[in-house]
């Protein structure tokens, strides 16, 4: 049994097979529509979402398979106090693969720690967001023919945008790739992903807090809104919500084959009239999402062969107890009776991060 925690869980060969097997269900619904006949998917949603939860509804339905679930944590019994663990036991009785978002970092490991049936992270805080990150390398690979050789721009909340931590993360693996990083120094991108996916690996990289700047140099523009519910302090967020917007003065900066990626909900970031510019790809974004989606749960029910060997595990040496995460977005800050878990992540300089959210140890 397989999880999807983080987007490296996939290796580049299995991704692109995914991407293969997304473009033949486009081409051919037909042969696609009774692959998961009597299989459920559970669709564990403790955050709002409409684009996620219901690409993988929509998912599974067209693979002729079922759906039960939530959609806020209010409706399920999180609010009664329930463990994200014993959900997890409950629901993989009932279900035989599961879609997880939560608010909190890590959980969906907690969750894969103790469900029967394959986990989906869904998003996780601002953590991880691997599905979305399928869908953004399928719409790449459309646009663009390629992976490698790109410079990638990524706009806005850097800091708590789990949508670009695991781009910057899935592209990190291919060859010619350099990163420009534009936001306001209080989201800027934290050194978790920084450091371990663009500077140990020797990425080019810059960053700027002026869009108009360094967008003439973009073959990949990857707009993130700011979030209004990862702030603490309103204050804070309305100073910030109106750093970017793209406009189409700004587009005409930019490269005539330029894409401009989002993974929506835009707000203002991204102005209406830039919808009509055929750069434009966010809109095909969210539709690549059902289809790579229907491709992945076929793939972790085992249904649909991808004739690429599986990625080996490599054994993690963990620790337990030694170390408190001090990070209030861990999962570990509300589930208590959880094990306080950290992994040696850089054994030549002796560092160790929290299983959960990667969190560095003091």
């Amino acid at each position: 049994m397989r999880h999807l925690i983080n987007i490296l869980d996939l290796s580049t060969a299995e991704i692109d097979k995914l991407i293969d097997i997304a473009d033949d269900i486009i081409r051919h619904p037909q042969i696609y529509g009774d692959v998961c006949h009597g299989k459920i998917l559970a669709t564990l949603f403790y955050e709002p979402s409409t684009r996620t939860r219901l690409s993988f509804e929509s998912a599974m339905l067209s693979l002729g398979g079922e759906v039960l679930g939530f959609s806020e944590q209010s409706s399920s019994s999180a609010a009664k106090g329930e463990s994200v663990a014993d959900t997890a036991v409950m629901v993989s009785g009932y279900s035989d693969i599961i879609a997880m978002r939560h608010p909190k970092e890590g959980a969906p490991i907690v969750a894969a720690m103790h469900s029967s049936v394959p986990i989906i992270n869904a998003g996780d805080g601002g953590h991880y967001h691997p599905t979305q990150t399928l869908t953004d390398l399928m719409t790449i690979r459309h646009e663009m023919g390629r992976f490698d050789n790109l410079t990638v721009g990524l706009c806005g909340d850097l800091r708590f945008g789990r949508t670009v931590h695991s781009l910057i993360s899935a592209m990190s693996r291919y060859m010619g790739i350099k990163f420009v990083l534009i936001s306001p120094e209080e989201l800027r991108l934290p050194y978790f992903v920084k450091g371990k996916y663009i500077i140990d690996k020797g990425f080019e990289y810059c960053e700027s807090k002026s869009l108009e700047e360094v967008i003439g140099e973009l073959d990949i523009l990857y707009m993130t809104r700011i979030q209004k519910e990862r702030f603490v302090s309103e204050d804070e967020y309305f100073r910030l919500k109106d750093s970017y917007i793209l406009t189409p003065e700004k587009m005409a900066l930019a490269k005539k084959d330029m894409i401009v990626l989002h993974p929506l909900p835009r707000v203002n970031e991204i102005s209406v009239a830039v919808d009509d510019d055929p750069r434009a790809c966010y809109f095909k974004q969210a539709r690549n999402g059902r289809y790579i989606r229907m491709a992945l749960i076929a793939k972790l029910l085992g249904l649909i062969a991808t004739d690429v060997n599986e990625p080996q595990e490599q054994a993690e040496e963990i620790i337990t107890d030694k170390f408190t995460c001090r990070n209030s977005r861990c999962i570990t800050s509300t589930e208590q009776e959880l094990p306080q878990q950290f992994k040696l992540t850089d054994k030549e300089n002796n560092i160790w991060r929290c299983r959960y959210c990667e969190t560095r140890a003091e």
